[in-house]
């Protein structure tokens, strides 16, 4: 009877990292600071909330475009800090990462691109490196969907010297950003669009003001970034976000409810603007 248990404990334990792995997401960021603000933070928890495993992955360059990206790549560079959420919710940096490594490091079922923040609106910029870059990652990775992050536009008071290229006009450079999304769905094979720029000019709209940014373009540290992850998990797993429990340290029920709606609102309608009544 003892040996019995002994082979059904090692049957066991050799059977359940299968499974494990099996029903895990993964999902990796081919990004920059602004993919950091998104989802090297609450995303797991939010997925997690619902019982959903994943593994969450940021390569990141600061400021880094969709040109810079693609000389990564064809120059195979180890450029990239490495940040990966595992499981367990535990996070393990690496330097000096190839996107070839990371990409072949997992079965990936997701994969974003984007394009640097003061590039978002500029359409010119995204080709023929956007294309160019997807189909490196379906080369590589064929079975993963590929998801546009589109992102945010500045604070209106940012001093950024990107802003100049808008008038330094907060509403210009959000009609700019959706231009350019609109044309890189048409022109690209993009699967997912994760619309946190139209979920955090959303959440402007309601009682937060244009206070969603900590330094005029990056995003506040708690009810910012929350806002964008909680983008990212309704776009991805079709699932809303409103009422997801997990909340992170620091957020009032307000700025937690506030930040579900804009995102909820975004994916739902990513090309318009949502006024939260909060």
């Amino acid at each position: 009877m003892k040996n019995i248990w002994l082979i059904l404990t090692f049957l066991l334990a050799w059977a359940f990292p299968k499974v494990h792995a099996e029903n895990t997401v993964k999902i990796l960021a081919i990004g920059n600071s602004f993919s950091e603000d998104a989802i090297e933070q609450n995303l797991h928890e939010l997925a997690d909330a619902e019982g959903i495993q994943t593994i969450v992955a940021n390569l990141y360059i600061p400021g880094c475009s969709l040109e810079r990206h693609m000389q990564c790549v064809k120059g195979d560079l180890k450029a990239y800090r490495y940040r990966k959420t595992g499981i367990d919710g535990k996070m393990v940096e690496t330097p000096n990462k190839q996107v070839s490594e990371a990409l072949s490091e997992e079965d990936w079922d997701y994969v974003s691109v984007q394009q640097a923040s003061h590039f978002s609106g500029v359409y010119y910029t995204y080709q023929p490196y956007l294309n160019e870059l997807i189909a490196y990652v379906k080369q590589k990775a064929p079975k993963a969907k590929i998801i546009f992050h589109q992102t945010w536009a500045y604070a209106q008071t940012s001093n950024h010297d990107g802003f100049r290229k808008y008038g330094n006009s907060q509403a210009t450079m959000f009609s700019s950003i959706l231009g350019a999304a609109k044309q890189a769905l048409k022109d690209a094979p993009i699967d997912i669009l994760v619309p946190a720029g139209t979920a955090i000019q959303n959440a402007r709209t309601s009682s937060l003001g244009d206070n969603l940014n900590r330094d005029g373009y990056h995003l506040q540290l708690v009810y910012g970034r929350y806002t964008a992850a909680c983008t990212w998990f309704e776009a991805i797993f079709k699932k809303s976000v409103v009422g997801n429990s997990y909340a992170p340290e620091g957020i009032t029920q307000q700025q937690k409810s506030i930040a579900q709606k804009a995102a909820h609102a975004a994916v739902k309608h990513p090309f318009v603007i949502t006024h939260i009544k909060q």
